[in-house]
């Protein structure tokens, strides 16, 4: 009997928890510490945090999982990406300020960008607002105007590496477990050969194949891949 996959309503979105660590456990430690998990009480300053790496290390991923978390607890946050064009004015109900992908920002996004740090770091309120960003290199090789390259490299920088092999086919494989599928072996080969393997891709084509899978009842297998594919 082939196993048919079924939506259980697992929650499937980006946590600290679903983060495969391998060599940026201190990273992700940080921001357990920011967040809270596991005391009663976040460690939180306004010094900024800043998480570089090539594309597929997990920068997005940890962003969004902490996005996701603080929403959960009803906080208030500023996001900002290349996407958000054009930004948002800076919000003092904000208690913590994101910013994705920095070395792609425009003038504009850039301008916005310092905006929100000088008014998170300026606390005229009482409550010291965290600013956490992401990009693609170091922070002195960002091309960025100098006053917010400058303070993005402030505060605690770390680098993130992408997972070796091993230890992509962990996550692949927990990500479908999460979803109530058993990911076979084969397809996983099938899948880390063929296509991109940054762990943002990985896990969009892994939402993709669970979807596929539920319209055509099917099991997850190297022919509904293919089938898949060929559909699209």
């Amino acid at each position: 009997m082939k196993q048919i996959a079924l939506d259980i309503g697992l929650p499937t979105g980006p946590t600290l928890a679903s983060f495969m660590a391998g060599p940026n456990q201190d990273a992700v430690q940080h921001l357990q510490l920011w967040l809270g998990e596991g005391s009663a009480q976040p460690v939180r300053s306004p010094v900024p945090t800043y998480l570089w790496g090539e594309s597929g290390s997990g920068k997005s991923h940890l962003l969004f999982a902490l996005r996701d978390a603080l929403a959960a607890r009803g906080e208030q946050v500023g996001w900002l990406d290349p996407a958000c064009n054009p930004p948002t004015e800076f919000n003092p109900a904000w208690s913590v300020v994101l910013m994705d992908d920095v070395q792609a920002y425009n003038a504009v996004q850039q301008h916005a960008a310092f905006n929100w740090f000088v008014n998170a770091m300026g606390v005229t309120d009482g409550q010291p607002r965290s600013v956490l960003a992401a990009g693609a290199l170091p922070p002195a090789d960002l091309p960025l105007r100098d006053d917010l390259r400058s303070r993005l490299g402030w505060g605690h920088v770390f680098q993130l590496r992408v997972l070796n092999e091993p230890e992509r086919r962990l996550v692949l494989q927990q990500q479908a477990l999460a979803r109530g599928i058993v990911l076979p072996d084969e397809v996983v080969d099938f899948v880390l050969a063929r296509f991109s393997r940054d762990l943002g891709s990985l896990s969009q084509l892994l939402e993709q194949l669970d979807h596929y899978a539920l319209q055509t009842q099917r099991a997850i297998t190297i022919p509904l891949v293919r089938a898949m594919l060929d559909n699209e």
